[in-house]
Parts: structure tokens; sequence; C-alpha cells
């Protein structure tokens, strides 16, 4: 009789996302086994316990999700894990820490695509900012944004100091080069926007982050992508089903289209799906991250 698959769920954090859980079961995994409290110290352990007791063959039914808020641990979760397996005993890791990672590349790959589409660019040609920029998701995006070429900024809401110390972070962990700037009024928003080609809006729900006059001050504005789906949105004019619809407020602006929170979502469950699954399908174990996320995201866009 085929073994029943399982997932095996480390989560730092004092509670499993329910999300993560029902996608899981959605993906095609039997059984879940959710671990909160996980310290990275522990992970090396429950890995081995659970590739050792199934045996080579059972291990193709077995795969561990990292979950958590932090970035940075969840990659070094996902490397302790990794450094666990013994071969043939190796499974499938895949890190996607508040979803941060799935839902960073299909925004950034849904602005890519209206970027090329209507305007005839790559990423590489344009200057990015990702407000929201400090958090789980927008440090993602900014990440997944320049080491696909764009000149990206991340914009923290209260200091300067704060985005440009994550900045540093992430680009030694990275080798990326982001950058950290301040957005705590609309006069800073609106200077930060007037040569920017790229906006991509990752900060919390239900607040408005650029308001019409804000983006009144664009005056290259390509494409702006907003992951709030909680009204208002993050940004004034688009709405959540937007995919390349124009944004109405950035008034000098030629042909500048808006993405929306539908939109994005949609190529995120579809991408969180097909990674789960693909853990299932593989004849070879993988180890995904933000960087698998986004290849996937842009083949389904």
């Amino acid at each position: 009789m085929e073994k029943r698959s399982i997932l095996h769920m480390f989560d730092p954090m004092p509670h499993n996302s329910p999300f993560d859980v029902n996608m899981a079961l959605d993906a095609g995994f039997d059984v879940l086994m959710p671990y909160s409290n996980v310290k990275l110290d522990k992970v090396n352990g429950l890995t081995q316990d659970a590739i050792f007791s199934r045996g080579p063959a059972g291990v193709k039914r077995t795969g561990i999700f990292i979950g958590g808020r932090d970035l940075g641990l969840a990659m070094d979760m996902l490397d302790a894990s990794r450094q666990a397996m013994v071969p043939p005993f190796e499974v499938s890791v895949f890190a996607d820490p508040s979803g941060a990672f799935t839902t960073a590349a299909a925004l950034v790959a849904c602005v890519e695509k209206q970027l090329q589409t209507v305007h005839g660019k790559e990423l590489k040609d344009c200057k990015a900012l990702v407000f929201g920029g400090t958090g789980p998701v927008g440090i993602a995006t900014g990440v997944i944004a320049s080491l696909a070429g764009a000149d990206t900024a991340l914009v923290d809401h209260l200091s300067a100091d704060t985005a440009q110390d994550v900045a540093n972070a992430y680009n030694r962990r990275f080798a990326c080069t982001l950058k950290g700037a301040v957005g705590s009024n609309d006069d800073e928003k609106a200077q930060l926007l007037a040569d920017a080609d790229i906006v991509f809006c990752t900060a919390k729900a239900g607040i408005q982050v650029l308001s019409a006059k804000v983006l009144a001050a664009a005056k290259q504005l390509k494409v702006a992508g907003d992951v709030n789906a909680v009204p208002p949105m993050g940004i004034e004019g688009i709405k959540r089903n937007d995919l390349g619809q124009p944004l109405i407020y950035a008034s000098q602006c030629e042909n500048a289209v808006g993405v929306g929170a539908l939109a994005v979502g949609n190529v995120k469950y579809q991408l969180q799906n097909n990674m789960l699954a693909l853990m299932l399908t593989t004849e070879t174990p993988l180890y995904l991250d933000f960087r698998q996320a986004f290849t996937q995201a842009r083949s389904i866009v």
C-alpha cells in the first residue's frame, strides 16, 4: 500500500497559519503535522526524525514547510533542514514565511508583466519604490525586484535609518542592492514618487499609503501594484481586480497602470498551490524559497 503523504510544518511563531494549512491540504497532502514555537537549533533533529522514520520510498511522500514571520530566520531554518539531510533520506523543503515569498513573487511578476506589455520596459530599466518596505512582504518584494535588476528602495513610514538597516541586512544576505528611504508624510512620499517608475505597495491592510494628491506628483510612473484588499486601498484609484487598468490619479504620467490585490492574490494562490504540489511530484528533492517562487510566478502570468 502506498504511504500517505505527510507535510511537517515548522513555525517559530505560537501558531501555524490556517492559510498555509488549507493550502497544503488543497495541494494534495494527506496529513499535516504542525509544529509551533520551533527554534532554529531544533530544526536538525526534527528533520532527521522525519526522514529516517519512513525509508527512501516513504521519503518521497514527505515534505517540510517553513513558516513564521522573519524572512532571515526562515532562510536559516531552510538551510538547517537542508544540512540535516542524509541522502537517499532527503525530502523537499519549502520556505514561505507569512506567505511573503509567494505574495511578493506574484506582485513583482504581475507588475513586470504590465511593465513589459504596456511600456515595453524591463525591471532593470526602472526605479522602484516599496512602500511598507520593512515588513515581510515588502522586504521580499524589494529583494526580488532588486535581484531582477530594478533600482529599488525600501520605504519605511517612520524612519530612514530603519529602512536602511533592513536594506543593508538583506543586501548582505542575498547580494542585492537595496536602498532605504522614509515616507512619513505626503510631502516626503511625493518627493520619492517624482522620479519613480514602479511602486509596490505592501503596507498593512486598510491603510491608504498613496493618495490622489501624492500620485499627482509622479512624473514617470509606469506601473503601481497594491496587495491591500481591505478598504481603503493602499493606492487611491486602484481597484482590487485591476490588472493593467489606467492609474487615473497619476495625471502627469503617460499610460500609468495599476495592479490590484485580487489580481495579485489570484497568482499568489496558484503559485503556492503549484509549489506545494511540486513537492509531491518531484523525483529530486527541492529546496524552495522566493527565487523559485518568482520563476514560477513569471510562468503563471
